[in-house]
């Protein structure tokens, strides 16, 4: 084999075949393992291979094939949040077990963004998808991919309109376990600080501090509801919002770990700042001592994938619903009794 210098950028095939002396048809077919090509020649190429870094496109090789290929696509919210890293995280590490590739997308809660997301990974004939969505409906996996045979779970938000997969959190039950810890405290004006009113996990969180009070005959205050919060900034305007009433709420419980970190700001001068309870994980809250409503993103990364798997070798049937639990952790931001 003649000595070659690799060009700039990344080696072609046809640059493999031309140091190894065979032809570009010849080549491919040595580099793919295929019939009918003498030993001595498919050693010679992929010498010439190492020797120049040339890497196979899988993808236009798998397209070529119509087949699939060991990429999982999977959409999340917010890249900036621990609490969508951590369920990426999770769902990577189980797909790597199996030989898969995890690409992420990022949505930004915008629906539009999320469908070219998606769209991108049907063109590239991904093994299967894991959806956060923030979509209300999902016209491109309808016609014709997640109900005829594309892999698909959804986490942490329901698929409206599509009968796939889910793993999603006891929103309900969860909030109601903060409201009514709150309401043993004593308190009655008990504020709420919310995110898109869009998302069916904050209408979840919301239906569950409604039930939580109705049953204990606690009249609802429309005041002390803010939504559409979205970040930490809208959350420590809201905080402000709330503390500024006529009659201030004695205790706030925040629908996520963003409104808890916005919550958190506006109250870190007051004199006497209201209980405080959030939902999801908070950074530091052991250290903060802040209440929350726990629960594991890693565990939704976790058994999404391992579903998603199931679905990838063959596993038919209907859709399946997992919801995963929550737990109240109760620490000093709500732990003392209002007097």
């Amino acid at each position: 084999m003649s000595t070659h210098i690799a060009p700039r950028g990344l080696p072609t095939l046809r640059q493999v075949a031309e140091t190894a002396g065979v032809s570009l048809k010849t080549a491919s077919r040595a580099l793919n393992d295929e019939a009918h090509v003498a030993p001595e020649t498919s050693e010679r190429m992929k010498q010439a291979a190492a020797a120049l870094g040339y890497r196979p496109n899988l993808l236009a090789r798998d397209l070529r094939s119509h087949s699939t290929s060991n990429v999982v696509g999977m959409v999340i919210a917010d890249a900036s949040n621990p609490f969508y890293l951590a369920i990426a995280l999770a769902a990577g590490q189980v797909l790597a077990a199996q030989g898969l590739l995890l690409f992420t997308g990022v949505s930004d809660e915008d629906p539009d963004a999320e469908a070219r997301v998606i769209s991108g990974f049907l063109e590239r004939r991904v093994a299967g998808l894991l959806i956060v969505s923030s979509r209300t409906n999902h016209p491109q996996l309808q016609q014709g991919h997640a109900e005829r045979g594309m892999p698909t779970v959804f986490l942490d938000r329901p698929a409206r309109g599509l009968e796939v997969d889910e793993v999603l959190f006891d929103n309900v039950g969860g909030s109601r376990a903060a409201i009514d810890h709150l309401l043993a405290q004593g308190h009655r004006r008990i504020g709420v600080i919310g995110d898109l009113g869009s998302l069916p996990t904050h209408r979840e969180r919301i239906a569950g501090v409604r039930r939580a009070l109705a049953e204990a005959r606690v009249p609802v205050d429309e005041d002390l509801f803010v939504t559409d919060a979205h970040d930490a900034s809208g959350a420590e305007s809201a905080m402000r919002e709330l503390l500024a009433l006529p009659s201030p709420p004695t205790a706030v419980f925040t629908t996520n770990n963003r409104m808890a970190a916005g919550g958190l700001r506006a109250v870190a001068d007051t004199a006497n700042p209201p209980a405080l309870i959030g939902f999801d994980g908070l950074e530091l809250a052991d250290i903060l001592g802040i209440s929350v409503v726990s629960n594991s993103p890693a565990d939704m990364g976790t058994r999404g994938a391992e579903m998603l798997l199931e679905r990838i070798h063959g596993r038919a049937g209907r859709r399946r619903r997992v919801r995963l639990p929550t737990e109240l952790v109760v620490r000093r931001s709500t732990a003392t009794p209002l007097e």
